[in-house]
């Protein structure tokens, strides 16, 4: 009896060590909503401390929402509150700038 429970373990052992394992590849850079946008790790790192920095005193606004021009003294405020030094800031502008 207790080889026949020994050679199944075993036989369920090395049929789950053969199963096929699904694998998604990783790649540096990932596709925005605009088809012809890719997102750099530079832009994903702005688009991280944008998400973890801003979102802690208020709403997330759509990058969309503003234009460049209207950013930049967004940006410059918003900066000092948070605490963010200027690579930092320059991250999540070029994020919330990007086309």
């Amino acid at each position: 009896m207790k080889y026949k429970v020994v050679a199944l373990a075993l036989l369920s052992v090395i049929i789950y060590s053969c199963a096929s394992k699904s694998s998604v590849p990783t790649t540096a850079a990932t596709k925005t909503e605009s088809a012809s946008t890719v997102m750099t790790a530079e832009l994903a790192e702005g688009k991280m401390l944008y998400e973890n920095n801003c979102a802690k005193c208020h709403k997330l606004y759509d990058p969309k929402g503003f234009s460049a021009q209207e950013w930049k003294p967004i940006m410059d405020k918003m900066q000092k509150k948070a605490h963010l030094d200027d690579a930092q800031g320059l991250k999540i502008y070029n994020y919330v700038t990007m086309k």
